[in-house]
């Protein structure tokens, strides 16, 4: 069964709000990623002024629960909405599953990301659903994500 959480996407604060979030649920992040640190995709390379700016964070909450997010820039910051700045984080545990939750939810709705293998190991897409809620769909296989730390 997959598992639901919540992604946050926000304008170049994403680090300070994750410490703040993180000083008051504890923990350590598992992971914590810059824009910098990603290959060049498609011959683009990141702008100087986004390199800092966070790619990916998680935190753990609990057993069942992650509190994922990024900054928005570049030709992504202007759809950025406060208010509007949270995805629904979708964790699917097969491929299959992965592809039919994605079909279902975005039928009617606006991909965003078609679902795609990634640079960083996983399968994984994004979407707005018919009524205005974003989406990301995302499958991470073992035998993919062993050859990526």
């Amino acid at each position: 069964m997959a598992s639901v959480n919540v992604y946050l996407t926000f304008h170049g604060n994403c680090k300070e709000a994750f410490d703040f979030y993180k000083s008051v649920f504890g923990g350590e992040y598992p992971y914590i990623g810059t824009f910098g640190e990603m290959p060049p995709m498609d011959g683009k390379e990141i702008p100087e002024a986004d390199k800092d700016k966070i790619m990916h964070v998680s935190l753990p909450i609990s057993k069942e629960t992650v509190l994922m997010g990024s900054d928005t820039g570049g030709e992504w910051a202007s759809h950025y909405k406060p208010g509007n700045n949270f995805a629904i984080s979708i964790n699917a545990e097969s491929k299959e599953e992965a592809d039919k939750l994605f079909s279902g939810l975005s039928a009617g709705g606006k991909v965003t990301m078609p679902m795609a293998d990634t640079f960083w190991g996983a399968y994984f897409g994004m979407f707005t659903d018919k009524f205005d809620i974003n989406w990301m769909v995302n499958y991470d296989d073992p035998a993919k994500m062993q050859q990526h730390p």
